[in-house]
C-alpha cells in the first residue's frame, strides 16, 4: 500500500494541496482549443512538406526516428534536425497565439 505524503508544518497531506489547486484553478478550455486551432493552422501554411510528413511520422505515427528515417531514405541525423527546426518555426508562429 503507497502512504500519501504529508507535509508537517502545514500539517496537511500533499494530496489535499493538489486537489484544492485543482479545484480553483481558472477553466483554460477556451485557450487550449484556440491554441490547437492554431497549431493546425500553423502546421499547413508554415512547415515545410518535409517538415510535415516527419512530424506527422514520428508524433502521430509514433515511429522512431531510425525508422522515420528508413522510410524517407535520410539518416536519423536528418530526422532529428527536421524535427527542431520544425518545432523551433511552429514555436515561433504559436507564441503569441494565446
Amino acid at each position: 500500500m503507497k502512504s500519501i505524503p504529508y507535509d508537517r508544518r502545514r500539517n496537511t497531506l500533499s494530496s489535499d494541496m493538489a486537489a484544492y489547486m485543482r479545484a480553483v484553478a481558472p477553466d483554460n478550455d477556451e485557450a487550449v482549443s484556440r491554441l490547437k486551432r492554431n497549431l493546425r493552422i500553423a502546421r499547413r501554411e508554415e512547415l515545410t512538406a518535409r517538415q510535415a510528413q516527419v512530424l506527422r511520422l514520428y508524433f502521430e505515427e509514433e515511429m522512431t526516428m531510425e525508422a522515420v528515417g528508413h522510410a524517407l531514405g535520410i539518416s536519423k541525423s536528418t530526422v532529428s534536425r527536421t524535427i527542431a527546426r520544425a518545432k523551433q518555426r511552429l514555436k515561433r508562429c504559436l507564441r503569441y497565439a494565446l
